[in-house]
């Protein structure tokens, strides 16, 4: 065949130029060649140097500073340029036909200009990111030529008669107009930048974002191509690899996307919508004006672009059809776009360039929705923080509003709009959509289509009553979950009663009867979710079933070819989508609609809370000036409920006023309407700390000085309980840290009021939590010495009346009024009833003031804190041990193994969460699933045969409906087995849990923070129920999917596998690198939100010292901070999210184009039929579509799989030895119920790996005896006790009790044999009858018997429902006292002969404690009685005391013996009592 560039020489009108050189066709297109070769020529080897030194370049952290005018039309007018270019290529080959010479004139020039095009703007970007804009004046020559020479080109079709019908004319004429506006944007450049043919050209600084070196999110900047196809964000992934993704990865928001930016557009959008509309009420119809106008515009965008995707996504129907309809090529010269067309090939190129635009605008939709959701979710979220600001504490106290109502305002409310506005453009995209779908089918079958279509829209209610119920089933759910999560917290934090009293199986029992009631919600949770997932897939069966039947049996003379076949399925398919996602959507507008309205509740509430008139929390209105002068010390005081605190809180304008006012430095201000004093500090009565570190506590957002710090930690007496926190005073504390007792927290809430350099100090109780002689410190090192030293006036509210002869000025309070006020002495003259009664409550106060009490409350705390603290850093590795990375533990500190782990998929954790569903289910799963699949192919394989046998329709209709039934049943069983399947593991693995945690030794609870057990049982079974069985369904129905059509189209045309292997090499690394990104970004999204909604939480508990404090403005930037943060995590996460579906659909569009062209070929020379090629094109269209699914689904199961991994790493943990040693010789004893209690050689350990705490114990307890146990800290008491009940280890010697070893009895008997009393209160949520007897076993008159021992009998009678009164979590609706008194009535009620009771007494005033232990003696004379004692004074009638000192028994004898002896240690702790 020849080739020449105007075809074979030897034809002469070829070269024919008789009448001009204008008028010869390839003299023409010769001409044409000439811009595109000078362009070519020009720019090469300046595009070379440029890329080989940046030295030109502007110093800035991105090159992606876009500054040239017109930037984003050029690059769209180049894009429509390269199409047409192709389009002009291939008229050019298709034309050129089957002749026997080439005529290269018809598509090189075509192909010169597609590659100058290309250049020019690769060209032109390198010019603007070097910013040289001189070297432009290239393309302004370029596009002056191409213009010229085009247009000549255009002219002369015109002379000679070529009009519109001709498609080259038409493309002519295009290209004409793109190079005429391609040069009119080349001199829009120069005339606004002025850098040619001006003297002074125009000076421009890059963006402020561009010249930060922490903007990292560079999708705003960078140009339009990688924008759509994310290409900004291939180093970041890179880097994702190499190294794990934290905060300072991803860097800062750009302006324009932060938080304050985005409050200030929505204020002004309200305040606008005010401004319209002054007298009407700001309802949710005027937030959603203000939304629209705020957010409206880039909503606008998003929606075209879905309606563009949606409509490109019609293409692929279409181009299938017309592809195995018109399998033939044409050849003529010029040829007509009907005919252009019609050409296969020319459709298979056009077919995968829709596809490429359909999914670069789809991802371009989702990705502009999601960030304007994001943005609209941080401005929201700023005007919530700003109106909390506002709000009036009164209005909090009285429960107009509650902190759990704004934090569900800021994590669900807010979230709900956000999501709304990702959906927003399904709402008017979806209709079209659908519209036009039935309109295709229609045209393709005619009448049969629309009862296809009718059987979609008719199933349509069906999903979306499935999807109501799915939601209520979700809610039911939730709510027992919640039921379930609050009893376990409760099991877990008395799990040291539990097993001491042997309770265990009571509170199993009780959370698995909850556990069960969840499980049914969840059943119906799973049941209507196989229901949704079945009809998702069955519909389009149904749909095509019916529609094919009726086609072409009741429609005789209709086309059933496989052009119409084979359009109509995928024209099925792209109609379920919409009507699938309908209920989904219309579910998220309610929702929104919800959230708007409780938004514009809360907005309107913020503003009645600063005008409405509230009276003082107290009756009567107080007219008080306080008298503070410079370095005075005022205390309020008086009985509870009187006034105090709310005294403080009107000085500081908390309470709304009556009348009167306050003098602030000689200011006259309103108590609400003005608040110009200046900072106060403030401790208020419940302390309240920030989720910071301790140091950040204490400074409080100011400047750090040490000298200062040490004297306010010493003042405060913290630094022995910072030196046992594991990271010193940088130790996290707070909800994200370790919780802190409530002495603890109350001396850093005072210490902060100490550091801070204020002229005012408020104290509002700060000795409530504290033992005597911290108080004693605190007032003499702290307020005495610290304050009054830098003259700072102090106003105290105190119980503490020992105190009162400190003070300058002292306020009596009584009901509301100030009943006196004036210094002691003027007190004592003046009221002097009132001063004997402070003398005698004075004398009382100091007879606490005990030497042994500095072990009691303050080194418990200490206890239980370095007990908590124990083993933590080894707990750290909690959420990533596992047995694959166990058995690398030599390479842990190795880099690259580190990075490989990240990469593996925990395949492990799978095969664990398979195992767990038995064997019968694993094998129905997995062969329903492919035996499901492989009736899909049989049922499009049986349609392929069907359409290319037109004449014989009653076989094939035959097979094909029960294929398609058979289909359908299995679409059925598949959804089921995937919901049964998660049903029996979530049932296993949670019960598993629960009997692995409740048998679990103390010591795990010790060294295990309660969080991280919580969060298995709370966020990681809420995984295992109701995520990962999803998303199991989604990656194996996506990964058949995409199987089975590789394997169709393998079939069809093998030679497609070659072209398979490169494209499933790109897919392994696309997915594996962004699986790790992913996963860190996930990761990093979820840990942002996280501070966020603490720092709400704890704003609302602090608005009041923070208003004290004057530091409303620190805390909005905070809040700032933390909302940018959760953000950019959440864009990032999107742009990665995008950056793998644009590269996987292309990638797919690139399958659809190979799978195209092969099968042409295939059909045209190799004779396949034309039903195949429909087959395989169907099928590749499908690989498009579910590739992505199919890494996005295997990446959130392997963030999911993570919490199986956690739970088994739990389930490792070894059980108590609860069934004794040797049960079977125990069978013939009897318990003899005496008390006798003999220790031999006892020596007993926490844990094997730890020192003895006590060392060869030995001792004698006869029955009834009544013993007291005394020592310092650490001295081994509480270790004494809890050998009793085999809590720690005995390594050596034994316990008999009545004469058995207890070391061979089972737990349960031993442990329901004794009775303990805990120095810390235990209650737990329910009645008073289930806290005394939860075993059910004592009658009322038992009950009552002991609520009056121990002096409970006139409290609980008072109460609605006596013994069925409710006790709320923790007992907090009884007092601290009032709980320990039910703990001695609960042990009182087991009938048991020995009674232990250790510092039980701690929390009980002097008075009841004298009664008590008379009681004690009496109700329990029979009784052998353990003493550990709290003050040494109580054990003095013992019948034996045990001196304890380091684990051994210093001291063994009566107490009277004891005090005879001079050197008595027991003898110097009494007189130290005295």
């Amino acid at each position: 065949m020849a080739l020449a560039f105007c075809g074979d020489e030897g034809n002469s009108t070829a070269y024919n130029v008789d009448h001009g050189v204008l008028n010869n066709g390839c003299f023409v297109d010769a001409l044409n060649v000439v811009p595109h070769v000078f362009l070519l020529f020009i720019t090469f080897p300046i595009l070379f140097i440029g890329w080989g030194s940046q030295s030109s370049k502007v110093h800035i952290h991105h090159s992606t500073w876009l500054h040239f005018p017109g930037h984003n039309l050029r690059w769209i007018l180049t894009f429509i340029l390269l199409f047409v270019l192709v389009c002009e290529i291939a008229e050019g080959i298709v034309s050129d036909g089957v002749s026997e010479s080439r005529h290269l004139h018809l598509y090189m020039p075509a192909g010169m200009a597609f590659l100058a095009a290309i250049t020019s703007v690769v060209y032109y970007h390198n010019i603007e990111t070097s910013n040289f804009p001189k070297l432009l004046i290239a393309l302004l020559f370029y596009w002056t030529l191409a213009f010229i020479t085009k247009t000549i080109k255009f002219v002369k079709f015109c002379d000679n008669g070529v009009g519109f019908s001709q498609l080259r004319f038409c493309l002519t004429g295009l290209l004409v107009v793109l190079y005429g506006m391609l040069l009119a944007v080349e001199i829009n450049v120069i005339r606004v930048r002025r850098y040619v043919f001006f003297k002074t050209p125009k000076e421009v600084k890059p963006p402020e974002d561009l010249q930060d070196l922490g903007v990292r999110f560079l999708q705003p900047f960078v140009n339009l191509l990688s924008k759509g196809t994310y290409w900004w964000m291939n180093t970041f992934i890179k880097t994702a690899h190499k190294k794990p993704i934290d905060l300072k990865t991803i860097g800062k928001l750009p302006i324009a996307m932060r938080a304050l930016t985005n409050y200030i557009r929505l204020n002004e959008a309200f305040e606008a919508q005010k401004n319209k509309r002054p007298s009407s009420p700001q309802g949710s119809g005027s937030i959603w004006r203000a939304l629209c106008c705020a957010f409206g515009r880039p909503l606008l965008l998003s929606s075209t672009f879905r309606i563009l995707a949606d409509l490109l996504g019609f293409a692929g129907p279409l181009c299938i059809s017309g592809i195995v309809h018109n399998t033939k090529i044409l050849g003529v010269f010029f040829i007509s776009s009907q005919e252009f067309l019609s050409n296969a090939y020319v459709l298979a190129v056009l077919l995968f360039f829709a596809l490429l635009l359909q999914r670069t605008f789809l991802q371009a939709s989702y990705y502009v929705a999601i960030e304007t959701g994001i943005n609209l979710r941080g401005a929201i979220q700023t005007k919530i923080y700003n109106k909390i600001m506002q709000l009036s504490t009164s209005n909090m106290s009285m429960g107009e509003m509650t902190a759990g109502q704004i934090c569900n305002l800021v994590a669900i409310d807010t979230n709900q709009l956000m999501w709304f506005f990702f959906l927003c453009p399904n709402l008017w995209a979806m209709p079209v959509q659908i519209i036009v779908g039935v309109l295709l089918l229609y045209y393709l079958l005619g009448i049969s289509a629309l009862i296809g279509a009718a059987v979609i829209i008719v199933l349509a209610p069906v999903q979306y009553f499935v999807a109501t119920k799915l939601s209520q089933a979700q809610r039911s759910t939730l709510e027992y979950s919640n039921e379930r999560l609050k009893k376990t917290n409760e099991m877990l934090r008395g799990i040291k009663l539990l097993k001491l009293y042997a309770w265990e199986h009571i509170f199993h029992s009780s959370v698995e009867e909850t556990r069960q009631k969840e499980m049914t919600s969840l059943k119906s949770f799973a049941l209507y979710t196989s229901i949704s997932i079945f009809m998702n897939a069955a519909i389009p069966i149904a749909a095509v079933l019916i529609t094919f039947v009726v086609h072409a049996h009741l429609t005789k003379k209709a086309d059933f070819s496989p052009s119409v076949a084979f359009a109509s399925i995928s024209l099925f398919h792209i109609l379920v989508s919409p009507l699938f996602l309908l209920s989904s959507v219309v579910r998220s507008t309610v929702k929104a609609l919800v959230s708007s309205f409780c938004n514009c509740n809360f907005r309107n509430n913020a503003k009645s809370v600063l005008t409405l008139i509230f009276s003082f929390l107290f009756c009567s209105v107080l007219h008080y000036m306080l008298p503070s002068l410079a370095g005075q010390l005022t205390m309020i005081v008086g009985q509870v409920g009187c006034g105090k605190s709310s005294l403080l809180l009107a000085i500081l304008g908390e309470m709304q006023k009556i009348s009167g006012n306050i003098s602030w430095s000689s200011w006259k201000l309103l108590f609400c309407f003005s608040r110009k004093r200046g900072s106060v500090a403030y401790a208020s009565q419940k302390p309240w700390l920030l989720n910071a570190t301790v140091e950040e506590n204490i400074t409080f957002e100011s400047s750090f000085n040490k000298q200062r710090y040490k004297a306010v930690i010493d003042a405060c007496s913290l630094q022995p309980d910072i030196d046992i926190l594991p990271h010193g005073d940088q130790t996290q504390i707070g909800e994200r840290g370790i919780n802190l007792s409530g002495g603890q927290r109350q001396r850093i809430s005072v210490a902060r009021a100490l550091y801070q350099q204020t002229n005012v100090v408020f104290l509002d109780d700060p000795f409530s939590a504290l033992d005597i002689h911290l108080s004693d410190h605190l007032m003499q090192e702290g307020i005495l010495k610290m304050l009054r030293e830098d003259k700072r006036t102090v106003v105290l509210v105190t119980h503490k009346l020992q105190y009162l002869p400190h003070a300058d000025w002292i306020i009596a309070m009584k009901d509301g009024y100030i009943q006196r006020e004036g210094t002691l002495k003027d007190i004592q003259k003046s009221e002097t009833e009132l001063f004997e009664h402070w003398k005698t409550l004075m004398n009382r106060q100091d007879q606490e003031l005990e030497k042994t009490t500095i072990e009691t409350k303050t080194v418990l705390e200490r206890t239980n804190l370095r007990r908590t603290m124990y083993s933590r850093e080894a707990l750290l590795k909690d959420d990533e041990e596992d047995e694959e990375e166990a058995t690398e533990s030599d390479d842990e500190d190795n880099l690259s193994s580190v990075l490989h782990q990240r990469a593996k998929m925990p395949w492990r954790a799978c095969g664990k969460y398979l195992s767990a569903a038995g064997i019968l289910l694993l094998p129905l799963l997995v062969l329903s699933q492919l035996l499901k699949h492989t009736v899909m192919v049989a049922i499009d394989y049986c349609l392929a045969r069907w359409t290319s046998d037109v004449f014989n329709h009653s076989p094939y209709s035959k097979i094909f409906s029960i294929l398609c039934c058979l289909g359908i049943v299995l679409c059925l069983v598949t959804s089921i087995a995937v919901e049964w399947t998660g049903l029996k593991v979530t049932k296993k693995l949670h019960a598993s849990l629960l009997n692995k945690i409740i048998l679990a030794p103390m010591r795990f609870f010790e060294t295990t923070p309660l969080g991280s057990i919580l969060n298995r049982f709370s966020a990681d079974c809420n995984t295992i129920d109701q995520h990962i069985p999803a998303t199991l369904e989604c990656l194996s129905r996506s990964t058949l999917l995409c199987v089975s059509a590789l394997a169709v189209i393998s079939y069809v045309t093998p030679m497609f596998l070659i072209a398979l292997v490169p494209l499933a090499i790109m897919c392994y690394f696309i997915q594996k690198y962004f699986r790790v990104a992913s996963r860190d970004l996930q990761q990093l999204d979820d840990s942002t939100q996280l501070p966020l909604l603490s720092h709400f939480s704890e704003t609302v508990e602090g608005l009041t010292t923070i208003r004290a404090f004057r530091y409303e403005a620190k805390f909005r930037q905070k809040l700032l901070e933390y909302t940018d943060s959760n953000n950019i995590a959440s864009l990032f996460l999107t742009a990665a999210n995008r950056w793998l579906e644009v590269r996987m659909e292309y990638i797919g569009a690139c399958v659809v184009l190979i799978a195209a062209v092969t099968s042409i070929t295939s059909c045209l020379y190799s004779k396949l039929s034309s039903g195949l090629v429909g087959l395989g094109l169907t099928y590749a269209l499908m690989v498009s579509n579910y590739l992505n699914w199919m890494v996005r689904n295997l990446a959130d199961m392997e963030i999911q799989l993570g919490a199986v991994k956690r739970i088994h790493g739990l389930l490792k943990t070894e059980a108590e030895n609860y069934e004794g040693k040797s049960l079977n010789e125990l069978m013939n004893l009897s318990w003899k119920d005496r008390g006798e209690i003999q220790i031999q050689n006892l020596s007993v350990r926490y844990d094997s790996n730890l020192k003895p705490v006590l060392k060869h114990v030995n001792a004698h307890i006869s029955p009834g005896q009544k013993i007291g146990i005394c020592g310092r800290t650490g001295s081994g008491k509480s270790s004494f006790s809890l050998a009793f009940f085999r809590m720690v280890d005995t390594f050596e010697g034994r316990i008999i009790i009545d004469g058995i070893d207890i070391a061979k009895l089972p737990l349960q008997t031993l442990r329901s044999r004794l009775s303990i009393i805990l120095q810390d209160p235990i209650l737990f949520s329910g009645t008073i009858r289930f806290n005394l007897d939860p075993e059910k076993k004592c009658t009322d008159s038992m009950l009552w018997e002991a609520l009056e021992i121990a002096q409970l009998k006139h409290v609980v009678k008072a109460l609605p429902g006596g013994l069925d009164a409710i006790v709320t979590e923790g007992g907090e609706n009884f007092s601290q006292g009032q709980r320990q008194l039910f703990c001695l009535a609960r042990a009182f009620v087991r009938k048991t002969s020995i009674f232990i009771m250790d510092e039980a007494t701690a929390s009980i005033d002097m008075a009841t404690e004298n009664i008590l232990q008379k009681v004690v003696m009496t109700a329990f004379a029979d009784r052998t009685v353990v003493t550990i004692a709290h003050r040494v004074h109580t054990i003095l009638n013992a019948d034996l005391v045990i001196v304890m000192k380091r684990g051994l028994i210093l001291e063994y004898d009566k107490p009277e013996v004891l005090l005879e002896q001079e050197d008595s240690v027991f003898a110097s702790f009494v007189q130290a009592d005295k």
